[in-house]
C-alpha cells in the first residue's frame, strides 16, 4: 500500500496525568488528508510512516520528553509488524474501541504483550459482553466520562475491578470530575479540565506571579536595570533562577555571573522577557509544586511553535513578528493559569495590540498562526489545512518538523532542574 504524493500527515498529543496533576506520559493521535481538504480514514501505510517519522528519523525524545507515548492502533495495525519498529519501553498499544476482536487479533495482543508492550482499551463504556477475552489482556483501561452520569460510571468502575488494570477517566473537562474519578480508583486522566480557567471573583495573584507581572511590564516599558534589578532582589527565589540561567551551559558564559545587574545585562531584554514568560508557568511548579506542568509544556510548545511557524511562513527578518508570534502563544494559556478570563489578564498585561487582538480575536497573521497552532495540537486536520490555505510557504512536512522541534525545545524548558 502506498500514500499518495497529495497526502498530507499530521502529528498532535494529549497530555495524560496522574491525580495530582503530573504529567506522565502523551497520546499520539495520527491524521492524515489530502491537499484539497478531504479527510482520509487513518490507514497502516499512513500511520506507518508517521510512527518512522515520529521514532525513527526525529527520534522517541523529542516527541515524548522522557514520557511513555499511546499510540491508538486500528485492526490493521496490530496485525501489521509496523508495530514492532515501536520500543516497547516506551509505547503503549491502544486498542481501538473500534476494532473487531477475532481470534486473530486475540493471539496478536498476546504476542504484543509477550515482548513487553503494554496494551490500552480505548473508549470503555461498559460494554464488556463485546470484548471477551480482551480485558484479560489489557493494561489499561480508558473510560469516556464525558455525558456519562455518576451513577452509571460507579457501576462501570465496579464491574471493572473484577480486573486488575489500572483505570484512565478521558474525556475529563473539569477538576470536580477528577475528584470523583480519582475517589472511584481512577489513576490516570485525560481531558483539558487543566486547562481551562477557573473565574473566581476577586481572585488574587500569587506573590509569585504577581512580582512576574510587575517584571514583565518594566521590560516592556524599557525601564532602567537598577529598577528590575531591585524588583528580583525582593524576590530572591526569582533572583536564584535567573543567576542559573545566566551560568547555565546554554548561556555559554566564560565566567561565573554573580550580579543580578551582570546577569540582566548578559541576558539582554528580549530574552529577559521570553523567560520572565516562561517563568510566570513555572512559578509555583503546576498546581504541586512540582514539574513538569502540563500547562507549562503547552505554553512552552505552543509559544515556540508559532515562532517558527511565523519565521518560516513569513522570514525571520520582519520586525518583531516572531517575538509577537511567541508571546500570543504563550499568553493564549494564562487565563487557565491565573484563573481568570484573557480579558482581565490582559488588562494588567503590557503587551502589544496586535499581539491582544491575535489572542481575543485570533486577527492578522498571529491570530491565524494561533489557530493553526491549536489544530495541531489536536491533531485537527479540518483546521489545519484550512490555516494552510492562507499560509502557502508551508506544507506538511515543514509543518511537522517544525511541532517536533517546538515539543523537543519545551520538554528541555519543563525538565526537573531547568532553569
Amino acid at each position: 500500500m502506498s500514500i499518495e504524493a497529495s497526502t498530507e500527515l499530521f502529528l498532535g498529543r494529549q497530555p495524560i496525568m496522574d491525580a495530582t496533576g503530573n504529567l506522565v506520559a502523551f497520546e499520539l493521535l495520527f491524521r492524515s488528508g489530502h491537499a484539497n481538504g478531504a479527510v482520509i480514514d487513518d490507514d497502516v501505510a499512513a500511520t506507518a510512516t508517521v510512527i518512522n517519522h515520529v521514532f525513527s528519523e526525529l527520534g522517541v525524545d523529542a516527541v515524548l520528553g522522557g514520557y511513555a507515548g499511546f499510540i491508538n492502533l486500528s485492526a490493521g495495525l496490530i496485525l501489521s509488524d509496523v508495530i514492532e519498529l515501536l520500543p516497547s519501553d516506551r509505547v503503549v498499544l491502544e486498542l481501538l474501541e473500534t476494532v473487531q476482536i477475532t481470534p486473530a487479533v486475540l493471539a496478536r495482543l498476546r504476542e504484543l504483550r509477550e515482548r513487553g508492550f503494554q496494551i490500552a482499551l480505548d473508549d470503555y463504556a461498559g460494554n464488556e459482553e463485546l470484548y471477551g477475552d480482551t480485558l484479560d489482556l489489557v493494561d489499561i483501561v480508558k473510560v469516556d466520562v464525558q455525558g456519562m452520569s455518576a451513577p452509571v460510571l460507579e457501576n462501570v468502575t465496579d464491574r471493572l475491578k473484577r480486573w486488575p488494570v489500572r483505570l484512565l477517566a478521558e474525556k475529563v473537562d473539569a477538576k470536580d470530575q477528577v475528584q470523583h474519578c480519582a475517589d472511584l480508583g481512577y489513576e490516570l486522566f485525560q481531558g483539558y479540565y487543566f486547562a481551562r480557567p477557573s473565574v473566581i471573583t476577586g481572585r488574587r495573584l500569587s506573590h509569585a506571579h504577581g512580582a512576574i507581572m510587575r517584571l514583565t511590564g518594566l521590560v516592556a516599558q524599557d525601564a532602567e536595570s537598577s529598577e528590575i534589578e531591585r524588583v528580583f532582589k525582593e524576590n530572591p527565589d526569582l533572583s536564584i533562577n535567573l543567576l542559573r540561567l545566566v551560568n547555565s551551559a546554554a548561556m555559554g558564559t566564560r565566567r561565573r555571573v554573580r550580579s543580578l545587574q551582570d546577569a540582566i545585562i548578559l541576558l539582554g531584554r528580549n530574552q529577559l522577557q521570553r523567560w520572565l514568560q516562561l517563568m510566570m508557568f513555572s512559578a509555583e511548579g503546576g498546581s504541586n509544586g512540582r514539574f513538569p506542568s502540563p500547562l507549562l509544556l503547552i505554553a512552552a510548545t505552543r509559544g515556540r511553535l508559532m515562532e517558527l511557524l511565523f519565521d518560516a511562513a513569513f522570514g525571520r527578518n520582519r520586525g518583531r513578528g516572531g517575538d509577537e508570534a511567541f508571546l500570543a502563544g504563550i499568553t493564549s494559556l494564562m487565563g487557565a493559569l491565573l484563573g481568570m478570563s484573557l480579558e482581565e489578564v490582559f488588562k494588567g498585561l503590557p503587551v502589544p495590540d496586535s499581539v491582544r487582538l491575535a489572542v481575543l480575536e485570533r486577527s492578522g497573521a498571529v491570530g491565524r498562526l494561533l489557530s493553526l497552532a491549536e489544530g495541531l495540537e489536536r491533531a485537527d486536520v479540518d483546521t489545519i489545512q484550512a490555516e494552510l490555505t492562507h499560509l502557502p510557504r508551508l506544507d506538511a512536512s515543514t509543518v511537522n518538523d517544525i511541532h517536533v522541534a517546538a515539543m523537543e525545545w519545551a520538554h528541555a524548558i519543563g525538565r526537573p532542574g531547568h532553569h
